[in-house]
């Protein structure tokens, strides 16, 4: 996630939260940051370290779940020359680099609780052992670690130290998932849109038709901004026509607008999604059949979109077809200018 979007919002869920870091940032105490991926919990030790008067030291950044358990205290605290196989000559760990500054613990809830006990004594004394030597070495360092776990569930399953989960949480900053925070994705989407048209060296920003609008506010967006900005740059790209709103959105890359969608069997109740058959006597009369398939197709998306008041994902829906798909057929058949 770019740093020019990191406080980009004005949802009272997102506002609190950054209020809360800048609040924290000169307390020179540990803050736990409890978010969803893609939340920006790596932007807001960003904000922590930045306000703090430890701003002109080292931000270092480990993310515990990107290391194997057995190198991960390694990393942390550092080794001696001969430690282990491998350790060639001896290395400072993360606590060294930080001295002075801080050190931003990522996925905290992955660590060992053998490297959580060594973690809990580094921080009630300040003092780190590299792996091979029993000479403690000072260090001034700050913590801040970030999780998308419960932890205090996790404590109470006897998963995650309760002393080190009392040591690390002085603060707690709760970040809101984009879905809570009323408001932000259209702003968000503006941003992200209009950055990705200046890339393209549009003239002009078109904006979004309504109905991609709605698209984006009725998404439960699971990845959070990070997910946001990847859609729009997508659909901005693959929109191609500065001179027209941006009217087609895709959530899934991985998605083919040829592949069938899953979907209930259509009910006999609803006639949008239940074709009439042709009958034997259809059959006599039909000289070409691609042209037959395509006003039968024709008349059935016609039907149903008339239905659901033209609303293209509703429509999608009752038919068993993405969104993609239905474009698809209102192109061909040339049923509405797609917005």
């Amino acid at each position: 996630m770019e740093r020019e979007s990191q406080f980009i919002g004005q949802s009272d869920a997102f506002l609190d939260a950054v209020d809360r870091a800048s609040q924290a940032a000169p307390m020179d105490r540990p803050v736990l940051v409890i978010g969803e991926r893609g939340t920006g919990k790596e932007l807001i030790a960003e904000r922590l370290h930045r306000l703090s008067n430890r701003w002109e030291e080292p931000l270092v950044t480990m993310n515990c779940a990107a290391l194997p358990e057995t190198l991960i205290e390694a990393e942390l605290f550092g080794h001696e020359a001969g430690a282990f196989t491998g350790a060639t000559r001896a290395r400072a760990g993360r606590f060294e680099e930080a001295n002075g500054g801080t050190l931003f613990l990522d996925e905290l809830a992955t660590l060992s609780m053998q490297a959580q006990e060594r973690l809990l004594r580094a921080v009630e004394y300040g003092e780190v052992a590299r792996i091979g030597s029993n000479r403690p070495i000072r260090v001034d360092v700050r913590i801040v670690a970030a999780t998308n776990e419960d932890l205090p569930r996790l404590a109470e399953q006897g998963r995650f130290r309760a002393d080190l989960l009392d040591r690390l949480s002085f603060e707690v900053i709760t970040l809101p998932p984009l879905r809570v925070r009323e408001g932000d994705v259209t702003v968000l989407a503006e941003f992200f849109g209009r950055r990705m048209a200046s890339e393209l060296r549009w003239e002009k920003w078109p904006g979004f038709a309504d109905h991609v609008r709605e698209q984006l506010h009725d998404y439960l967006w699971p990845g959070n901004v990070r997910e946001l900005r990847n859609v729009i740059e997508r659909a901005v790209y693959r929109w191609g026509d500065p001179e027209q709103p941006i009217a087609h959105v895709v959530f899934d890359p991985f998605e083919s607008p040829w592949k069938p969608a899953a979907s209930p069997a259509p009910t006999a109740s609803d006639p949008s999604t239940t074709p009439s058959i042709p009958t034997a006597a259809d059959y006599d009369s039909i000289e070409d059949l691609r042209a037959a398939v395509d006003a039968h197709e024709r008349s059935i998306v016609e039907h149903a979109l008339g239905r659901h008041r033209w609303n293209q994902r509703q429509t999608a829906k009752a038919l068993g077809l993405t969104y993609d798909q239905l474009r698809h057929c209102i192109k061909k058949h040339g049923l509405a200018e797609v917005d």
